[in-house]
């Protein structure tokens, strides 16, 4: 795969569908939902961010990511809930290494919507997008020791647990363990003619 493509492609974000998602480029208009999730500590606790700190932070940052946007440098979706219009989270790809075909995800939802299988959802659509349109081989995803809910998310779009990379990671002052989960092209196409 080559980074011209993933210019190419993320420059011009192309929005999924699921039967209750919407997956889109993340707007300005934004901020609100956004915040409503950013600014709580249980969100982040596993995550490589702080919470946001006001409104304003939410704000200044998605109108940051429409640069990135505009540059296919970012990867990310939001995700629309349709019942209730809202934007409730993100998933996408965090990093990309295309000499191997590979890519990394990651995902972030809104405590009001856990436990409703919507990470699944978004995930399954943006892994059947990498291995689909991107030719992906390889698509894994990372959480940090501890985070047993987001691990159960990535095994139930059928990921493999590969191990826990030893204080891989420097978050927040502390080096953290990290356990990786991995599908490869070969094993999501099987489990798509299941």
């Amino acid at each position: 795969m080559k980074k011209e493509k993933i210019y190419r492609v993320f420059s011009h974000l192309p929005e999924l569908a699921t039967e209750r998602l919407t997956l889109r480029k993340m707007i300005v208009a934004d901020a609100s939902d956004m915040y409503e999730y950013a600014s709580r500590p249980d969100v982040t606790k596993y995550l490589t961010w702080n919470p946001h700190p006001d409104r304003d932070f939410t704000r200044e940052y998605l109108e940051y990511l429409g640069n990135r946007y505009s540059a296919g440098m970012f990867y990310d979706w939001a995700v629309v809930y349709e019942p209730d219009c809202k934007m409730i989270g993100t998933c996408g790809f965090t990093a990309f290494h295309c000499n191997n075909d590979c890519a990394e995800v990651g995902y972030v939802l809104n405590p009001e919507y856990w436990g409703r299988g919507i990470a699944v959802e978004a995930l399954e659509k943006v892994l059947e997008f990498g291995f689909e349109n991107l030719g992906l081989n390889r698509i894994e995803a990372k959480f940090m020791e501890g985070n047993d809910s987001s691990r159960r998310v990535m095994e139930k779009v059928g990921m493999t647990f590969e191990g826990i990379q030893r204080e891989a990671m420097l978050i927040k002052g502390v080096y953290a363990n990290v356990g990786v989960c991995a599908i490869l092209a070969s094993e999501w196409r099987a489990r798509k003619r299941k």
